[in-house]
């Protein structure tokens, strides 16, 4: 009987629909719950046996085309404006936020605990991300998601996650000439995305029951997904600067962000998150926990001592910095993403995988709990911010021109 398909399709939907609940109940973050769903059905006693929560072609299929479309709906929730406006302080933070953990982690894994070069760089890469979705949903909540502040954290978050997707792209990838036209194609797309995606909005409506924009949008994912898998790189890749380079029309269309996070969130991710549950084994965790402590302090310890600093010299306080550093801590989306990865072209082996996706889980609560009940600011300090950085950095208050009153009245 659980070889039929759509026993097996209500196998997986009765398992997010029960995470969907829990999320609800529990106030935790629905991705977080997925992930632990799956490790629970992975983990029964006969579930393999009894293929009570199989995978097949298909259910890979929307796990993959989950991965793409979050990683998409990440790089469209950054506002281009704030950016820009706080672009110093973003650019730096980002950066060292992806760079310390990155080489922190990889050396550890290789000279410390003997791993292999590819798989200490997998290790690097799944650990030193920053989660796009924890900190939006602790700005959300908060009400603090307009300030500057807010804005400069997610802008610095889409850094950090665009090096831990470009490394795992680069690192990992085949340099020939199928690369040469991927990287060719993607660029020229990326060009001309926004003013296409523009026109079919424009031109057709945005209120039509056929949905085409929403299905172009899905063609251009496909098509670039196709092209980084024949050149060996990583789909994730294309699909979070093609969110970036339409971020712009997206915050003008709402409509359009909440049918793609419908779409993605009732049908897609869950296949993705529940299948990064999946591979996780507790037996190995139960033999591994010392490892998954030293591997969590030091992508949280990797963290602060390079976002910390940065905040300071950046003119926020004691308070904010230190909430800064541990927001810029958390991880989810593209640990899994980069972990699964490794596992699925057999360059880490389950063991490895389920030491990785617990660190990262764990990387979601636990500096998001510390930030959120010793640290977070009011928002009074956190727009407060706003006007100091934009008057010591840029000598004016407007963060979106780059005139002060001066070189405004001159123009």
């Amino acid at each position: 009987m659980l070889d039929n398909i759509w026993f097996i399709a209500a196998i997986w939907m009765g398992l997010a629909f029960l995470a969907s609940l829990l999320s609800i109940r529990l106030g935790i973050s629905v991705a977080l719950v997925e992930i632990l769903v799956g490790v629970a059905a992975g983990n029964l006693p006969l579930a393999e046996g009894q293929h009570l929560l199989k995978t097949t072609e298909w259910t890979n299929f929307l796990a993959m085309l989950g991965s793409g479309v979050l990683t998409f709906l990440a790089g469209a929730e950054i506002d281009p404006a704030s950016l820009r406006a706080n672009l110093r302080a973003s650019l730096s933070i980002g950066a060292l936020s992806f760079l310390f953990p990155f080489l922190g982690v990889w050396m550890f894994a290789q000279f410390v605990l003997g791993w292999p070069l590819p798989q200490a760089q997998i290790a690097g890469i799944a650990l030193s991300t920053t989660s796009v979705a924890v900190v939006y949903a602790v700005m959300i909540e908060g009400g603090l998601g307009s300030t500057a502040l807010g804005k400069m954290l997610l802008a610095a978050c889409f850094i950090t996650d665009f090096g831990t997707v470009l490394a795992l792209g680069v690192l990992f990838a085949d340099f020939n000439v199928r690369l040469a036209v991927f990287v060719a194609v993607t660029a020229l797309m990326l060009w001309f995305m926004p003013r296409w995606t523009q026109f079919i909005i424009a031109r057709l409506g945005a209120t039509r029951v056929s949905e085409p924009e929403v299905k172009f949008i899905f063609l251009v994912l496909f098509f670039l997904g196709g092209l980084a898998s024949s050149a060996k790189s990583e789909a994730v890749l294309p699909a979070y600067l093609l969110g970036l380079v339409v971020a712009g029309v997206f915050l003008r269309d709402k409509t359009l962000v909440h049918r793609m996070r419908s779409i993605a969130f009732a049908m897609f991710t869950p296949f993705y998150f529940i299948k990064a549950g999946l591979f996780v084994s507790l037996p190995a965790l139960w033999a591994a926990l010392g490892l998954i402590g030293v591997l969590l302090a030091l992508k949280m310890v990797t963290k602060i001592i390079s976002v910390w600093p940065l905040s300071r010299y950046f003119f926020m306080r004691t308070r904010e910095a230190n909430y800064t550093a541990l927001l810029m801590s958390t991880g989810l989306t593209f640990g899994t993403i980069s972990a699964l990865f490794g596992l699925q072209n057999k360059i880490i082996d389950q063991g490895q995988y389920s030491v990785l996706v617990t660190v990262v889980i764990l990387s979601a609560f636990v500096p998001t709990v510390i930030a959120q009940k010793y640290c977070q600011p009011t928002l009074r300090t956190m727009i407060a911010w706003g006007r100091l950085y934009q008057r010591k950095i840029y000598g004016r208050a407007d963060p979106h021109t780059g005139k002060t009153a001066k070189r405004k009245a001159e123009s």
